[in-house]
């Protein structure tokens, strides 16, 4: 197997990372030197999740001006929360809000909203909340014209429709 130099000398490679960013896949081959440069440790990895949230919470809130905050609920600081990477209750999710919107969009690449598939059971209730809408602005239309055979009709169609959705 062929050792790669790094990118910007004619050393060995010893960091290799990739990242993936807007899509595109980004590799990078450096030395120890090179690594050091960029921040890159030789050979340490994150090992757990907090020491991945660490890396994104830590540089991001040393920008922040959020140093006075804390939780009402818990009395957890955002001091903390910086050095620890975790929350004390949910009450830290209100009181941080701003800073940890900014932490996963910054970790979802900009990505704030679900994107995914809705499930079809879920997408059915939906439409069919939609139709009882729909058919209650038509009885509330028909009483109004004192058309009383059709607001039966409609009053019988929303109940049987109802009874569906439960």
């Amino acid at each position: 197997m062929k050792h790669r130099k790094c990118d910007r000398c004619d050393r060995p490679a010893t960091n290799h990372s990739v990242e993936i960013v807007n899509g595109q896949k980004i590799e990078k081959h450096l030395c120890d030197t090179h690594a050091a440069e960029e921040g890159l440790a030789a050979g340490v990895a994150p090992n757990t999740f907090n020491d991945l949230l660490s890396n994104i919470v830590k540089p991001a809130a040393e920008r922040s001006e959020a140093s006075d905050l804390a939780c009402e609920d818990c009395g957890l600081s955002y001091q903390e929360f910086r050095k620890h990477s975790l929350l004390g209750c949910p009450g830290c999710y209100e009181a941080f809000e701003s800073q940890l919107g900014a932490l996963v969009e910054r970790a979802h690449e900009g990505g704030t909203h679900h994107l995914g598939k809705v499930p079809r059971r879920a997408r059915a209730g939906e439409q069919r909340q939609q139709q009882v809408l729909r058919m209650r602005t038509r009885l509330t239309e028909a009483i109004t014209a004192e058309d009383y055979e059709l607001a039966a009709r409609l009053r019988d169609d929303i109940k049987r429709v109802e009874d569906q959705l439960s």
